[in-house]
């Protein structure tokens, strides 16, 4: 059974940096479309940014150019670099992946890490 942890969050001020990690344990890796989420208190879940297993990549338009995803397979991890945060990006952050192609849907959650962005 895949399951995934995310860490890296906490307190971080206006115009700072943060980098996310969600490692997967179970199951491979390599072959799965992992991506981050993220709900602020009162919001809907918001898609942030994808990686597919040739590390092709997408970001949700909100994005712009701030963050940046990344994997290293022989790590079983993905992460999320987030530079210029600013106080909407405060929520928690979750990991998710696609383990089964079939499925065509993120089938795995993690529990999420909090980042919240103020001075």
């Amino acid at each position: 059974q895949v399951q995934l942890v995310e860490s890296g969050g906490g307190l971080v001020q206006p115009g700072g940096s943060l980098r996310l990690s969600c490692v997967a344990s179970g199951g491979t890796f390599s072959t799965y479309v992992m991506a981050w989420f993220r709900q602020a208190q009162g919001k809907e879940r918001e898609y942030v940014a994808s990686i597919n297993w040739s590390s092709d990549t997408s970001y949700g338009k909100f994005v712009q150019g701030r963050f940046t995803i990344s994997r290293e397979n022989a790590k079983n991890t993905v992460y999320l670099q987030m530079n210029s945060l600013n106080a909407e990006d405060t929520a928690v952050y979750y990991c998710a992946a696609v383990t089964n192609r079939a499925l065509g849907q993120y089938n795995v959650w993690g529990r999420g890490t909090q980042v919240t962005v103020s001075s």
